[in-house]
C-alpha cells in the first residue's frame, strides 16, 4: 500500500477522477445516496489516498478550520473500496487521517466527523465522542462526533 497526501492543486486529473469515481461507487451506488458527490469543498482540502499499485482503494479528506467552522476542522469522505474491507485498512486510514489533521490543522482544534450512525462504535475506538443526536443527511442516518486531543 502506498499512501499519498496532496492538496487539491497537487492532484493530477487522473487522481481527481479516481477519487470522484471511488466516492461515487461507495456513497452513491453502493449506499444508494442520491446526492451531488462533488460538494465544492475538495479544492480547500488535503487529500489522503491509499493506493494498491495504480488502484485507489482507500481515501479521506481533511477539511481545514475556516471551511465549515472557524473553530474546528473535519475529516470526511472516509472510505475503503468494497473488495478491500475487512483487513484493517479503515483503521490504518483513520490513524493516518488523524495524523494528517494534526500536521496540517493542529491538535488545538477538535476533529469533527459526520459519522454514519452505524460506524459510531468504530470512531469511538479512536476517542471520538458523540456530539449530536442522530440526524438524516444525504439519505443516511448520521451523528456528529468530535475528537478533542
Amino acid at each position: 500500500m502506498v499512501w499519498i497526501t496532496k492538496t487539491y492543486d497537487e492532484l493530477t486529473k487522473d487522481e481527481v477522477y479516481s477519487i470522484l469515481r471511488l466516492r461515487s461507487e461507495v456513497f452513491v451506488v453502493e449506499q444508494g445516496c442520491a446526492c451531488l458527490e462533488p460538494d465544492g469543498r475538495d479544492q480547500m482540502c488535503f487529500h489522503l489516498l491509499g493506493c494498491d499499485g495504480e488502484r485507489l482503494v482507500a481515501y479521506l479528506r481533511v477539511i481545514p478550520v475556516g471551511v465549515e467552522s472557524d473553530e474546528e476542522g473535519s475529516i470526511g469522505r472516509l472510505l475503503v473500496a468494497e473488495d478491500n474491507r475487512g483487513a484493517g485498512l479503515g483503521r490504518e486510514l483513520l490513524e493516518r487521517g488523524i495524523a494528517l489533521y494534526n500536521e496540517v490543522v493542529g491538535r488545538e482544534h477538535p476533529i469533527v466527523i459526520h459519522a454514519q450512525s452505524y460506524l459510531e462504535k468504530f470512531y469511538a475506538e479512536f476517542g471520538f465522542e458523540t456530539a449530536s443526536e442522530p440526524f438524516m443527511f444525504e439519505g443516511r442516518l448520521h451523528t456528529i462526533m468530535k475528537l478533542r486531543q
